[in-house]
């Protein structure tokens, strides 16, 4: 076999295919966090949250059946930690990155202590089934209907996140408040934006989308839950707003990379190339701190980002 047939044998459309449901909770915890950071709020217990919805999320559907159920916990658990989050960083003006890892080990523990009380060994439930689209499915050529077309819901709502959310921050008032907040809280609440809700709503969204994020592995993707089900792609999913330069389009570039590498390491596994699985696990980490290194060479963040904001000072 020479190295055209390797690689061909390797980059397949099921490499592609996998790669587009790999990214889905990467954007949604992204696509989030970039809403908090755009308004000034760092929040490094997306892990954590997204641990929580997770849990809630495969619990909710294991209990009663109902994936749409399991879904809104997921949101309604992640909202509120989000709330969370924002009275601690907003309200109590704390720091924003000790908070956050505190965050991150309240979501860790406390999802392994009810994963052991409420079920105890790891169980499988009924996952989202892919939705074929009439058509676009059958289509053969390079694999577009496989890579595109047969995806389960949370994919398709996941990459139509993305110019929604591009739309709101360029396109809408609320996204120049936010915008403004994050830039010169100072200014804006002088021009008498609220700084305080705006920054409340976007973490509880943060938080919301780090709930599905989280959902999405254990009932769209995996179809279980474990303990540390997430592996610390929270962190990953923060650090693809640093890549992305705090827009959705390049976070959702940065989550794509992620998650080529992610979905090539397991089929170079699963040919049964002779490749140590320690290279292949820390493969994915390795690209993002290159790529994370050449990102923020050029990068201008939010110039409020992580400073507390009180009237009068």
């Amino acid at each position: 076999m020479n190295i055209f047939e390797t690689i061909g044998s390797i980059v397949t459309a099921s490499v592609f295919a996998s790669t587009l449901r790999l990214a889905t909770p990467y954007l949604f915890a992204a696509i989030g966090e970039t809403f908090a950071q755009r308004s000034g709020l760092l929040n490094l217990g997306v892990d954590g949250i997204m641990l929580m919805g997770a849990f809630t999320g495969f619990y909710a559907v294991y209990a009663t059946g109902s994936l749409l159920l399991g879904v809104l916990t997921a949101l309604v658990v992640g909202g509120l930690m989000g709330l969370a989050i924002a009275f601690i960083s907003v309200t109590l003006r704390a720091k924003q990155g000790i908070s956050g890892i505190g965050l991150y080990l309240f979501g860790l523990g406390l999802s392994e202590l009810l994963f052991q009380r409420l079920i105890g060994t790891p169980k499988s439930i009924e996952r989202f089934p892919d939705i074929y689209i009439p058509v676009l499915s059958d289509i053969e050529f390079l694999g577009i209907g496989q890579i595109f077309f047969r995806q389960n819901l949370l994919v398709y709502i996941a990459f139509a996140s993305v110019p929604i959310a591009a739309y709101v921050l360029r396109r809408t008032s609320y996204g120049l408040k936010i915008r403004a907040v994050g830039q010169n809280p100072a200014a804006a609440d002088a021009m008498d934006v609220n700084v305080a809700r705006i920054r409340y709503s976007t973490q509880i969204f943060g938080g919301m989308m780090a709930g599905l994020a989280g959902a999405s592995l254990s009932v769209a993707l995996l179809g279980v839950f474990q303990q540390n089900l997430t592996g610390g792609l929270g962190f990953i999913a923060v650090a693809l707003v640093y890549f992305g330069r705090w827009r959705p389009v390049g976070v959702m570039i940065g989550a794509l990379l992620f998650s080529f590498v992610n979905a090539l390491q397991l089929q170079v596994g699963a040919l049964g190339f002779d490749v140590p699985p320690e290279f292949s696990t820390m493969a994915p980490y390795v690209i993002t701190i290159i790529a994370l290194a050449f990102a923020g060479r050029q990068t201008e963040k939010p110039t409020a980002l992580t400073v507390p904001f009180q009237r009068g000072e």
